[in-house]
């Protein structure tokens, strides 16, 4: 970094240290068996709540641990930085557990919010479909009223920590005929009859996600697990879109930042035609090119950071940060890789790795044409 950091507290960077020592010691050792499982051991989940890096913002009448975004954004800071790619943690904490702590009546608070502070229910967001992915307005899975029940029937795909999953936030229709006014956002746990978990997604990277087909097959759950009003469903998804697009434009900086860092130390320590690769102007151009790049995406998510910390960030300004950000690692990475030849083609090189890993970011959390969109529209 060549500018001091002004956005974190001294609470935050005491926060920062306690996760760097749970990601060397609890996670690194086991990126390998993630990778070939597919997916988290509950074990680890336990140990994130008792290490208190699970539901931080939360208030601690629920479980929490009374923080703010800030510790939701170191959080993601050091798993981008690490490489370790597998955990959820920021998708359940500060993505669907701030549903449940805004919209939830205090039974379901009372109910749910402690179990996923400890790391005992993981959560998982059901949105996307075989048919629907970023239009959220197109979703067929529907939940039609039956006295004090609704029945649910339909299928989401592309659903992280869709394996793990205990509670489910669902979208569906429960008035369908009402388009985007006829959604509505209801509970359903995992061992409800007629729900059931597909198989596991062979993605191109992020292989220790777990991520899932979820079926609803005439699935009852009560009234009561609805979260919020009915019909209110795509009005809640809005207001909440902001912070889990600006979480992948944090991630997206400081993985820029990382493989930056790992690239000048290989490029000095890797010798070409009897000097190191450094030494070539080619090399040295390159690696300006992308530190004033990666400067520039820092400091807009600085910028953006502080703002959603003063709850004023706006959902085109949360856009152009996911845009911009995700667009720049994508191309800074293809660079970079290419600045080790052969070996930034090989999996246990961490650059190679980051780039299978990052490719899904300018999809998921709404894709790059869809932020444009967003964009375009506010102009």
């Amino acid at each position: 970094m060549t500018y001091p950091r002004s956005v974190f507290r001294e609470d935050h960077e005491a926060y920062r240290d306690t996760v760097r020592r749970f990601l060397a010691r609890e996670c690194l050792p086991r990126q390998a068996a993630w990778d070939e499982a597919g997916r988290v051991d509950r074990e680890t989940w336990l140990k994130a709540g008792r290490e208190g890096l699970l539901c931080t913002a939360i208030d601690p009448e629920h479980g929490g641990a009374g923080g703010d975004f800030g510790h939701c954004a170191v959080l993601v800071e050091e798993v981008a930085r690490s490489g370790i790619s597998g955990p959820g943690f920021h998708l359940h904490s500060d993505i669907i557990a701030p549903y449940l702590e805004r919209l939830g009546t205090e039974a379901q608070k009372q109910q749910w919010l402690p179990r996923c502070a400890s790391g005992e229910t993981i959560l998982a967001i059901a949105m996307s479909e075989p048919g629907a992915g970023s239009d959220l307005k197109a979703i067929r899975t529907t939940a039609r009223r039956e006295g004090d029940e609704y029945v649910i029937q339909g299928a989401k795909t592309f659903i992280s920590n869709g394996l793990n999953c205990d509670l489910v936030v669902l979208v569906a229709k429960t008035a369908p005929e009402l388009g985007a006014k006829g959604t509505s956002l209801i509970l359903v746990e995992a061992d409800r009859p007629g729900f059931r978990k597909g198989r596991k997604l062979d993605k191109m990277g992020l292989k220790a996600a777990d991520t899932a087909e979820l079926f609803f097959d005439e699935v009852r759950v009560p009234v009561s697990n609805r979260l919020g009003e009915e019909g209110q469903g795509f009005s809640y998804l809005m207001t909440e879109l902001a912070q889990e697009r600006l979480i992948i434009a944090i991630g997206a900086a400081a993985k820029l930042e990382a493989m930056l860092a790992e690239t000048i130390r290989y490029t000095k320590e890797r010798m070409v035609f009897g000097k190191p690769l450094f030494d070539f102007q080619n090399t040295r151009f390159k690696l300006a090119d992308i530190k004033a790049r990666a400067t520039a995406v820092r400091m807009m998510v600085d910028q953006y950071l502080a703002e959603h910390l003063r709850r004023k960030l706006t959902l085109q300004e949360a856009a152009i940060a996911k845009l911009y950000s995700t667009e720049e690692l994508g191309r800074c990475l293809d660079e970079l890789l290419q600045l080790y030849g052969g070996y930034g083609y090989m999996m246990e090189y961490p650059i190679c790795r980051a780039y299978v890993d990052s490719r899904v970011n300018r999809i998921y959390g709404g894709t790059s044409e869809v932020m444009k969109e967003l964009i375009g529209r506010s102009l």
